[in-house]
């Protein structure tokens, strides 16, 4: 669809869509640059309040892993007025306030429509030096993939929409998704780190694939080493997912299934996630580094999931662990 806009060639345009990044990047001069993102979506919980601090934490996600500090931001909102009371709309403003607060950024504005289905999220506005950024093009042959947050939040919101588990089961994966991403920037930084996604609703494999893509390597994944929520395989077994995640991985043509792996191997990787963890490519000199960094953060998990390789545009998925 984004085919259909006209070439970007200012200069001062560091990072657009061409790489499918997770922000847009605009240098202002040689030590700073504004780092600019949206995302909103239905709700994905019952509590409004959680829900609005799930959004929060899923905006300001894109930031932290361009290597960005949020600044401020914009609420947008989308709400059937004659269904849905305002004042649910009020908790899940709470909500989006009390993780943004969190994150030092204020909400400043924004924008709402009348919609027959809920939707809020924001738009986020951060800064980042230039030569510090983190991007999904500046990943190298030989870099080890480490993941911060376990994935299956798609799978278990979607049980939890069909009635199969209350919402008191899902206090592992709000944890997750309400943490902030800033943490794991601060370590991914600090260790040196240059290439990086959040992982979101493309799945794991998806990010990993514009990952892939735009840096111009190949990669190995053993699904042994990548952690998952607690029931996430559970369902997956039971063939519970999203509808997003057919789509993911009828995208995914350049991923090689190894001897052993399972359908719901494939439901996992492909699970959208909402405010997931961020996967970094980091020099296996500098593991250590950042693993001890990761663990004085607090991330969710610091899990070395797979490898980069020379095998240009392709994903290889293992069963087995390193």
């Amino acid at each position: 669809m984004l085919r259909r806009l006209p070439p970007v060639r200012d200069a001062r345009i560091l990072v657009d869509a061409a790489t499918r990044d997770d922000a847009a990047v605009y240098r202002l001069d040689g030590d700073r640059a504004l780092v600019a993102t949206t995302d909103f979506f239905a709700p994905v919980v019952d509590d409004p309040f959680t829900w609005g601090r799930i959004a929060a934490a899923n905006a300001l996600s894109d930031c932290y892993a361009m290597g960005a500090v949020p600044l401020f931001a914009l609420s947008l909102v989308g709400w059937p007025r004659d269904t849905v009371p305002f004042t649910v709309l009020e908790e899940v403003i709470g909500g989006l306030g009390e993780v943004a607060a969190a994150a030092a950024c204020p909400i400043v504005g924004g924008h709402s429509i009348d919609s027959p289905e809920p939707h809020v999220g924001l738009a986020v506005i951060g800064e980042a030096h230039p030569d510090r950024l983190l991007t999904n093009a500046t990943a190298r042959p030989g870099d080890l993939l480490v993941l911060t947050k376990p994935i299956g939040t798609g799978i278990l919101t979607t049980a939890l929409k069909r009635d199969l588990l209350p919402e008191s089961d899902l206090a592992e994966a709000i944890m997750v998704m309400t943490t902030l991403n800033r943490g794991a920037m601060d370590a991914a930084l600090a260790a040196g780190v240059r290439s990086a996604t959040d992982v979101t609703g493309f799945g794991l494999l998806g990010h990993l694939a514009n990952m892939v893509e735009a840096s111009g390597v190949g990669a190995n994944i053993r699904t042994a080493e990548v952690p998952l929520l607690a029931g996430a395989r559970a369902l997956a077994e039971q063939g519970v997912a999203p509808g997003g995640t057919t789509r993911n991985l009828d995208a995914l043509g350049q991923v090689q299934w190894g001897r052993g792996t399972t359908r719901s191997d494939q439901l996992l990787l492909a699970d959208p996630q909402t405010s997931g963890g961020l996967l970094l490519a980091v020099a296996p000199a500098r593991l250590a580094l950042l693993l001890t960094a990761l663990e004085r953060a607090g991330t969710p998990c610091a899990a070395v999931v797979g490898e980069l390789t020379t095998a240009t545009g392709t994903i290889m998925v293992e069963t087995g662990g390193r």
